[in-house]
């Protein structure tokens, strides 16, 4: 079994095993036992099973994100393309075996003891933040929307894994639908309040174009 292999096969184990039953919970020679990957070679590849966690999350995270803008690209229009993030959430949160957000069940287990799991869990938080930003920028919105949108996504991942449903997903996309609709709203009453810009002298309004 070459590198590559026996790495994938470590990863593939520890993410069903980490993610399903927690990482303090499992240890290395259950990960011997589901990947098939010997002892010997796990730590020749893993020294610490905290770096072999930290990999799992890295992993994850790229996989995850990669999954969710694939899903967001199929829209154009950029306001569906913020909800479409919602929509990703919801079908996420209905498959089987979701236990919540991997990266905060990390932290609430190892985030006060791991420099390496939190530096994880932070990178990936903001990464996605950063990512809501840009969506948000792209829809011509103000930019305090995206930090809104982001604890919205948060808190719906975290009671979705809580109620083992993808109900606070739906939940969250109607509250995301209400702030872009007070937005729209809010520049409708300066659009008419300023004739001049409603013209077309002055910002684009809600959307860029």
């Amino acid at each position: 079994m070459d590198t590559e292999v026996a790495r994938a096969r470590a990863l593939d184990a520890a993410e069903e095993l980490f993610y399903g039953r927690g990482i303090q919970s499992v240890g290395m020679d259950d990960i011997r036992g589901t990947s098939g990957v010997s002892l010997k070679r796990l730590y020749q590849l893993f020294p610490a099973k905290e770096q072999l966690v930290e990999a799992y999350l890295q992993r994850r995270d790229e996989r995850w994100r990669q999954r969710l803008a694939e899903y967001v690209d199929r829209h154009t229009d950029p306001v569906e393309r913020l909800l479409a993030v919602f929509e990703w959430l919801r079908e996420s949160c209905a498959e089987p075996g979701f236990r919540g957000c991997a990266w905060i069940n990390s932290y609430g287990e190892l985030g006060a003891t791991s420099p390496r799991v939190l530096a994880q869990v932070r990178a990936h938080k903001q990464a996605f933040k950063a990512y809501l930003a840009g969506l948000v920028g792209d829809a011509g919105l103000p930019a305090p929307l995206g930090d809104q949108l982001f604890l919205l996504a948060e808190g719906a991942m975290v009671t979705a894994g809580m109620e083992a449903s993808p109900a606070p997903a739906d939940q969250a996309r109607r509250a995301a639908e209400l702030l872009l609709a007070a937005h729209r709203w809010r520049e409708t009453d300066r659009e008419t309040a300023d004739p001049g810009r409603a013209a077309g002298c002055g910002d684009a309004g809600v959307r860029r174009r």
